[in-house]
């Protein structure tokens, strides 16, 4: 390779001919094939890669499958070379051709003897600020991860602590309630009815087994007071409970009447408690099959959220997504905050990484709640784009306040955040544009003003629409 190759490369401005020389000394000149693999993720990161012409396709290991982080198309971009500052410095992600051409391969070694020789002031300030970079990141990310991962976990187990603590209350009455059921059996034998007068019992409870549905707190309360009177004429201890029950259930006084003519007076008491027991079984029953659905639905929402056992790329509805994120962040949707939903019947499938659209849409749906500081109203919209562009549409808005114009202009920089320590998802706007922009090759834009804010994301549908994030 000759010092007139690489002469025009502007990675390479500031050198003079002989540095260039000595610099294309120390490296080899390297052919570029489609589908062949220049360095590894995780190496030592050995040697300099230095794009000549061609293009070499970056990608990680995630899960099982690899996955593209960026391309090297351009003459000058580099990837590696770590160890010249860093004798830890591994290579970020693999490289592998992607279209013919050739790199410049210069050992690390090489590298930081140059740099000595020629910039030994800069070679000090690049070790400070690798060494420096590499801790603050590094601390940074472990904190905003964990951060992250404990406020989504405990959302998670507050909503889970409710079911399973209605469950656990629902059985230990269960408990209670069968034991006084197989009293009042007992009683009811030992006052001798007969199978005519038990199966006369048992009509009379299948007509109000069926829990009724009274319009409002009022008229329940005026139904069960009529039947503990009448309970209480008839000196049945603690009526209130019997009366509760079968008040709740839609009985009368009527009803109790006709229950009394079907027993002797003696068996009319455990008659009355064994048929609220069922009642009361039966209601138990429904609380424990609610309850425990509901902890199913939230531990499969949770999986869909986090994608496990799926692979990355996949056809998705973005609704499932949106909706996985919502059942995530329920615990913050309480009290003040309506949710009104808006999908599409048409909207198609699209080709997407869904565990990372799923970041986005908590950060979006995040922010809005935080916006509206727990009280207002959060849209949620998803519907295809114009006619001519194959593209999915997402909204997500809420009614506060607003970001103000210099807010707004910023919102897409890297770690700008107006929010405090602590707050939020530790997803910035930044890293779910790049998701949205060079992941799908979709957009993301907000339009805010006071009491509507929106922030719009279109995905393209087609798969070749998808590009990957230009990196060196």
């Amino acid at each position: 390779m000759r010092v007139d190759d690489v002469r025009s490369i502007t990675l390479f401005d500031g050198l003079s001919d002989e540095q260039l020389a000595e610099l294309l000394a120390a490296g080899v000149d390297v052919p570029v094939e489609p589908g062949v693999e220049l360095f590894h993720e995780g190496d030592h990161a050995d040697f300099w890669w230095v794009l000549i012409d061609g293009s070499i396709e970056l990608f990680r290991h995630v899960g099982r499958e690899d996955t593209p982080v960026g391309k090297m198309d351009v003459a000058g971009r580099w990837s590696g070379g770590f160890r010249a500052w860093d004798e830890h410095g591994v290579y970020l992600a693999s490289g592998r051709g992607a279209t013919p051409g050739r790199v410049l391969k210069v050992p690390a070694a090489s590298l930081r003897e140059l740099f000595n020789a020629w910039f030994p002031f800069g070679v000090h300030l690049v070790n400070g600020l690798y060494g420096t970079a590499r801790a603050i990141e590094s601390t940074a990310r472990e904190r905003k991860s964990l951060i992250t991962l404990g406020t989504l976990a405990a959302g998670l187990a507050h909503e889970l602590n409710n079911p399973a603590a209605a469950a656990i209350r629902a059985v230990s009455a269960l408990e209670d309630t069968t034991a006084s059921l197989l009293a009042c059996l007992a009683r009811l034998s030992r006052e001798q009815i007969t199978a005519a007068q038990f199966t006369a019992l048992d009509d009379l409870r299948r007509e109000i087994e069926h829990p009724a549905v009274f319009a409002d707190a009022l008229a329940l309360s005026d139904r069960e007071e009529a039947i503990g009177s009448w309970l209480a004429r008839r000196h049945i201890d603690q009526a209130w409970d019997v009366a509760a029950a079968l008040a709740a259930a839609g009985a009368d006084p009527t009803w109790c009447e006709r229950v009394e003519a079907a027993l002797n007076e003696a068996a009319l008491e455990p008659a009355l408690r064994w048929v609220a027991n069922t009642l009361s079984m039966t209601a138990l029953l429904a609380q424990m099959k609610e309850s425990t659905r509901r902890v199913s639905d939230l531990v499969a929402a949770a999986r869909s959220y986090t994608q496990m056992d799926r692979a990355s790329l996949q056809t998705v509805d973005v609704t499932d997504g949106l909706e996985s994120t919502l059942a995530i962040l329920s615990h913050k949707l309480r009290d003040g905050v309506t949710v009104i939903r808006r999908y599409a019947d048409d909207l198609p499938r699209i080709e997407a990484f869904p565990g990372e659209l799923n970041q986005v849409w908590t950060n979006l749906i995040d922010n809005a709640i935080d916006a509206m500081d727990g009280n207002g109203t959060l849209r949620i919209a998803a519907y295809p784009a114009d006619a001519g562009h194959p593209a999915v549409v997402v909204e997500v808005g809420d009614s506060g306040p607003g970001m103000a114009p210099e807010v707004a202009a910023r919102a897409f920089e890297p770690f700008y955040t107006t929010k405090d320590v602590g707050k939020g998802t530790g997803l910035g706007l930044d890293i779910a544009r790049r998701i949205v922009v060079e992941r799908h090759a979709g957009t993301i834009t907000i339009d805010s003003k006071p009491g509507d804010t929106v922030l719009r994301v279109t995905l393209p549908v087609e798969p070749s629409n998808m590009v990957a994030p230009q990196q060196s």
